[in-house]
């Protein structure tokens, strides 16, 4: 499908609102996936009759795709994008690995990889990969890689919104000073739009994981790092800088280790992936996360004991956290979140015993819905927040 520039209508006239109104309706499903009518029109607001009328003529103009399903024991229209709109990848580059998902326009994904990566990975040779990989994906599907309307990626630091440069020295040397959307988008000539892994995997848990019916939420992303995503009505809270949510910063011991970004006692050199395998001596085996969960997991005391002091202190700095936002949901995902209660247990004891008490009770605390993709599917719902759809034409939004 062609990519061109929206035609102007005379503001204010007839042709004007309906216009309004069809994008209206649009930008809802690309915000929510599907919906039913009914949900649809109170979402934009506009009257059941109205909604009935654009669906039916986006529907007949392939832009929309209509299915029945039931609702409170009554028959429903359901509405989502039609999959033929076009295709959007989203790509998370986590400290580890690699993963990349190709999806439609209904954010139903039609081809994902995973591959590991090597410590101290550079944006130059991953991101030449990427374009290869891309490329190689959007070929298996009959295509190339310009029908890609839009690429969303997450790397693991704070990216600066306003440089799209990662924000903080030290966090993911090998990727400072680059422009990571400019550099991807001259390899492959598509848009490109990047953001933390912490704040696309809230995203994703906002649109349509665990979040979804939260008016606020804290994602707290724990692996080999710990970052967090701050969501208010549904949109993510980046800050000045892009460094808001980064909890694996904040200070547990002022006396306390090194951390990578240069002060002393961070969360993260007490509760991410690095320091909990530090602690076992290497007779045992714990070379990665996934050997400590699968210890955990059987039974191993010492493993358990491990997760269990890490989930304390994260509970603890999720406290301050609380104290300042006051969220009203806490999703927890990455790598360590496969642990579960494990993990999370000690998480609600300490927010418990160091949150500022509220007489609606303290956040809970839940799993995230998307497990290890979640932060994949933030960047595809952030590349489809950058795609305008109209029912005979297709343009980026800036």
């Amino acid at each position: 499908m062609s990519i061109v520039v929206s035609r102007n209508t005379p503001p204010g006239s007839q042709s004007s609102l309906r216009e309004a109104n069809r994008a209206r309706l649009i930008e809802s499903l690309k915000r929510h996936g599907r919906l039913t009518q009914i949900e649809l029109a109170g979402n934009t607001g506009l009257s059941p009759a109205t909604v009935s009328n654009i669906v039916k003529e986006l529907t007949a103009s392939g832009i929309l795709h209509t299915s029945f399903t039931s609702r409170s024991g009554r028959r429903a229209t359901l509405v989502s994008l039609a999959r033929q709109v076009g295709l959007v990848a989203g790509v998370h580059f986590s400290s580890r690995q690699l993963r990349i998902a190709i999806a439609d326009a209904t954010r139903t994904i039609v081809s994902q990889t995973t591959l590991p990566l090597a410590p101290g990975h550079r944006h130059d040779a991953e991101l030449d990969r990427l374009a290869i990989l891309l490329g190689d994906m959007t070929e298996s599907l009959g295509g190339t890689v310009h029908d890609l309307l839009s690429v969303g990626v997450g790397l693991p630091a704070p990216i600066d919104p306003r440089t799209g440069m990662v924000s903080t020295p030290g966090l993911l040397p090998g990727w400072e000073g680059v422009d990571v959307a400019e550099s991807l988008s001259a390899r492959i000539g598509r848009p490109v739009f990047v953001d933390s892994e912490a704040n696309l995997g809230g995203l994703a848990e906002a649109r349509e994981g665990s979040g979804r019916a939260a008016s606020s939420s804290v994602y707290i992303r724990v692996g080999h790092t710990i970052s967090a995503g701050l969501i208010v009505d549904g949109d993510l809270f980046r800050g000045v800088s892009g460094k808001t949510g980064q909890i694996g910063h904040v200070t547990i011991d002022e006396n306390g280790p090194i951390c990578r970004c240069s002060n002393r006692g961070c969360l993260e050199m007490y509760a991410a992936g690095p320091a909990l395998l530090a602690l076992f001596p290497e007779s045992e085996g714990m070379q990665r996360l996934g050997d400590l969960l699968t210890a955990a997991e059987s039974g191993v005391g010492s493993a358990q004991r491990v997760i269990a002091d890490a989930g304390r202190h994260i509970g603890i700095a999720a406290a301050s956290l609380c104290n300042l936002f006051d969220p009203e949901l806490i999703i927890v995902g990455g790598e360590l979140a496969q642990a579960g209660e494990i993990l999370m247990a000690p998480m609600r004891h300490a927010l418990a015993r160091s949150a500022l008490a509220a007489s609606s009770g303290l956040p809970e605390i839940v799993g995230a819905s998307f497990g290890e993709w979640a932060e994949t599917r933030g960047a595809i719902a952030m590349a489809l927040d950058h795609v305008t759809l109209d029912a005979d034409v297709i343009a980026f939004s800036a």
